[in-house]
């Protein structure tokens, strides 16, 4: 018996490829339905109510269950929570989970793993042959500090629900990723001002190309790396324009070496003066923030959309091979140097990557598994490789920001085609 912890898309994938190749499982989550973050009234949710999927449908869906045609490109939260609950109805996943459950601790136990569960106050404590984590990359927020005390209202995106918090107020954002973009063009239709504080240049995709979604683009051919970037880059300029047209600073690297923002509509909102940009802040006195241009603004709210952070509370970093190191140091994101039977599922984000990506994953650990079980050669190879190359970033030859949150990036097609290469292998153990 294995444990899986997480009923969000991840858990989800997971849950579905144990269960295609008959490998037992209980799953655990803290909410009581499935969805992860996707279901905003999941209590740990960091959902906001305009929040949209920032990659399309088509992308992003799992192959073998396409989200239904009447589904928006671009799909609302409250969309993608009923795909992810039809998903998990149509492959009979619900019976295998504990919902409303807590894991508490899972440590290593023999052969295998003690999981320790909560529940309405009570503990149980199960021994599985192996764990699949699966809970998330983005639900413990990187409180990042100011310098110096702020006496108006300051909090964190994970706490944004709706713009209502924005009436009236003089707002500040902090940052300048999709979630920040998404919450600065909330305010603008709520607050007396809203301004933007941002530290460094990004690159700005619209979701739309002649009316096809961005990220399906421009597939079809493949061109060198660098000339992709150049030209890609040149595309986008045509199309938007640069970012010091609205008074954002450029990016200092090239394009596609980090997460690039998928909104125009807060390049609208600066070129049109209903947002102001400023640079980094340099001083904080109670209700007046200072930026690194000597500009001083006084503000009501103040909100940090820092990004999050990789949290495994339930376990020891070091049974991780979390060492001094921004993320995990596993083998594709995934396979543990030493430990045979414990997985990191989700811990990877790469642009178009999508869910689809991400059940090749869970595929390719599933047939792990079974070989393993079969002590087919195939999992010995794997296992080989796993210890040799634990750590080792499948970037592509992209020279990616070294950002804490670009810590578990990797290139979508090498990624994909070191898992599938090893799916294809993995079935002769089957």
């Amino acid at each position: 018996m294995y444990a899986v912890i997480g009923a969000g898309p991840m858990g989800l994938a997971t849950a579905r490829n144990l269960s295609k190749y008959d490998i037992p499982f209980i799953g655990f989550d803290l909410n009581s339905d499935v969805g992860g973050l996707w279901d905003i009234d999941n209590p740990h949710s960091t959902m906001y109510q305009s929040a949209h999927l920032i990659s399309s449908k088509g992308m992003t869906e799992f192959s073998e269950f396409p989200m239904p045609d009447e589904v928006a490109t671009y799909p609302h939260h409250s969309e993608m929570k009923r795909y992810f609950q039809a998903y998990a109805r149509h492959f009979d996943l619900y019976r295998h989970y504990e919902f409303s459950t807590r894991v508490v601790r899972v440590e290593r136990e023999g052969d295998g793993w003690q999981v320790t569960t909560e529940r309405d106050g009570e503990t149980q404590s199960r021994h599985f042959q192996g764990v699949l984590i699966a809970n998330g990359t983005l639900h413990k927020p990187n409180q990042a500090s100011l310098p110096g005390k702020f006496e108006g209202q300051l909090m964190h995106s994970c706490e944004y629900r709706d713009a209502s918090v924005f009436d009236g107020k003089r707002v500040l954002i902090v940052g300048c990723g999709n979630s920040a973009c998404d919450i600065a063009v909330d305010a603008v239709h709520r607050a007396a001002s809203v301004d933007l504080s941002v530290r460094r240049g990004y690159y700005f995709l619209p979701k739309f190309i002649g009316g096809k979604p961005t990220d399906s683009i421009g597939g079809k051919i493949k061109l060198p790396r660098s000339l992709k970037q150049r030209l890609d880059a040149r595309l986008i300029r045509l199309i938007v324009g640069k970012p010091s047209d609205y008074g954002l600073p450029e990016p200092s690297y090239r394009m596609y070496e980090s997460h690039p923002v998928i909104n125009s509509l807060v390049l609208h909102h600066l070129g049109h003066g209903d947002i102001t940009p400023h640079g980094d802040i340099v001083g904080v006195v109670g209700d007046t923030v200072t930026f690194a241009d000597g500009q001083s603004r006084v503000y009501d709210l103040v909100l940090m959309a820092t990004g999050y952070k990789l949290d495994y509370p339930f376990i020891d970093a070091g049974e991780l091979n979390w060492h001094n190191a921004d993320a995990p140091q596993l083998y594709l994101n995934v396979f543990h140097p030493q430990h045979r039977n414990l997985f990191m599922m989700g811990m990877v984000e790469a642009a178009g990557l999508g869910w689809e990506g991400r059940n090749e994953q869970a595929e390719m650990v599933a047939l792990y598994i079974k070989a393993r079980e079969n002590n087919h050669p195939v999992a010995e190879a794997l296992e080989q490789k796993a210890t040799a190359e634990a750590g080792q970033t499948l970037d592509g030859g992209f020279d990616y920001l070294k950002l804490e949150r670009m810590a578990y990036y990797v290139h979508k097609d090498s990624y994909r085609k070191a898992v599938n290469a090893h799916i294809a292998d993995l079935k002769q153990g089957v």
